[in-house]
């Protein structure tokens, strides 16, 4: 069971890092366009930088850190980022909901099963 939990948590948790990581190098690689995205959803486009760092280290956190206080916030701000971009998007009203949502499902997922791990 502890084995299927794990292999559970390993996928959720990559593809959540991997759809992160596709975004932030969105954010560094192809700047005019992640520029334009925040503007239309009334995002200040100086949080472009700062936020990919952020999102860097978050994924960097869940991974590899020893502290689970310092996991449990990263989780805590992926949830916040994601719920806020979701948000966003069903405010301006463009349809791009749909990522930040399976993104969500997946962050969700792969607390659940290292909470699961925790507490064995």
């Amino acid at each position: 069971m502890e084995k299927r939990n794990l292999l559970i948590y390993r996928i959720v948790t990559g593809l959540f890092s991997l759809l992160v990581l596709i975004g932030v190098s969105q954010y560094f690689f192809n700047h005019e366009m992640v520029k334009e995205m925040f503007t239309n959803l009334h995002f200040p486009t100086y949080l472009i930088y700062p936020m990919g760092i952020a999102k860097l280290i978050g994924v960097i956190v869940i991974w590899f850190s020893k502290s689970n206080r310092l996991k449990e916030w990263a989780y805590a701000a992926f949830v916040l980022n994601l719920l806020l971009a979701i948000s966003a998007h069903l405010n301006v009203h463009d349809n791009e909901y749909f990522a930040s949502s399976i993104v969500l499902i997946l962050i969700l997922a792969s607390y659940f099963f290292y909470r699961k791990l925790e507490t064995k």
